[in-house]
């Protein structure tokens, strides 16, 4: 019994500090862009695997250097309510929920933006509740210290566009060979429906990605985003 207390408070203590980890980084990052992050790791090692000479393609560039096009497609298509709740969207996790169980399995996900920043920031594509958890304490913190302004500035720096692509930049010059900042309405209501699953969609299902891409167009300018 008393090994098991031992062990036990290890454990907490173990877990206390990865929370204070990850608070730490989000302090610094409140103010400083990210390097890398935990996505990118992972992707990178995938990629140096088969090319150890591999790289990332990854810029950060600030917020008034995104098209607001794209935050704007971005919204409508990942997380319309961006603007209203607190990091979770409690009626979409419920939508998500009923569509899979008619379905009798995953084809809709309720995950916010500030949800899937944290994951990318910190954790890994594999699911598992211990994963949920983590990624909901992480959201807490993310919208307790941050603004909507800059959540959504690093969510757009950081998410993966492509197979070794990270962030808005890299993602709109491989695209379209240009800038994020110049971005048309079309243009980023392609690039905001790649999301889901960007290295899937860069070389199959075109004609899905188009047909989405102009319902998100039709959605977008109803997006609100911050200033």
């Amino acid at each position: 019994m008393r090994l098991f207390k031992r062990l036990l408070l290890l454990a907490l203590l173990v877990l206390l500090g990865y929370q204070l980890w990850v608070l730490a980084w989000l302090l610094w990052w409140k103010s400083n862009p990210p390097a890398e992050t935990h996505f990118m790791e992972i992707r990178l090692d995938e990629l140096q695997e088969k090319n150890p000479q591999a790289k990332l393609q990854y810029q950060w560039v600030p917020y008034e250097k995104i098209s607001a096009n794209l935050k704007r497609a971005v919204v409508a298509a990942e997380d319309d309510k961006f603007m209203e709740h607190s990091g979770f969207d409690w009626e979409g996790i419920e939508y998500a929920l009923k569509k899979n169980q008619r379905k009798g399995k995953k084809v809709a996900g309720g995950s916010t933006i500030t949800q899937q920043l944290a994951k990318n920031l910190f954790l890994s594509p594999s699911r598992s509740y211990l994963r949920k958890i983590e990624e909901a304490v992480i959201t807490v913190m993310i919208e307790s210290l941050w603004s909507k302004r800059r959540i959504l500035e690093v969510y757009l720096n950081v998410v993966e566009w492509g197979n070794g692509v990270f962030g808005a930049e890299a993602g709109a010059r491989k695209q379209f060979g240009q800038s994020a900042a110049y971005l048309s309405e079309p243009q980023a209501a392609h690039m905001a429906v790649m999301l889901p699953s960007p290295r899937r969609f860069e070389k199959r299902f075109p004609a899905y990605v188009a047909e989405h891409a102009r319902s998100v167009q039709e959605r977008m300018r109803y997006s609100s985003i911050p200033r």
